[in-house]
């Protein structure tokens, strides 16, 4: 299974995670820019997204959201209720509580 860091640079992941290190100061756009993310291809942004969705069920779901930024970095933080709720509707536009592929790659390029 392919890795983050074999899609994002080391650096650009380090600097999105101290961006947001702050319990409550995660914000979605600002992290996907930070690691370059948004500059992906779509084939990219698919592997990600096949990445968080540790139990392949085709969605992220919130449990996943909670630990987004460990499959970034191991000893990163879990993100807080309000952050982790805040992610989930910013990135579920068809309001079904979980976040697709399409809703995906619309966020991260967003």
């Amino acid at each position: 299974m392919a890795k983050i860091n074999s899609i994002l640079a080391d650096a650009d992941i380090a600097k999105a995670l101290e961006g947001c290190k702050a319990g409550g100061s995660f914000c979605h756009k600002k992290f996907f820019g930070d690691c370059g993310m948004a500059k992906k291809s779509s084939a990219d942004v698919k592997t990600v997204f096949n990445i968080i969705d540790q139990d392949r069920s085709g969605f992220i779901e919130e449990e996943e959201l909670k630990l987004f930024l460990q499959n970034f970095s191991a000893g990163a933080r879990e993100l807080t209720a309000a952050e982790t709720s805040g992610f989930l509707a910013a990135g579920d536009s068809d309001g079904d509580g979980k976040i697709g592929e399409e809703e995906f790659a619309t966020m991260v390029k967003a």
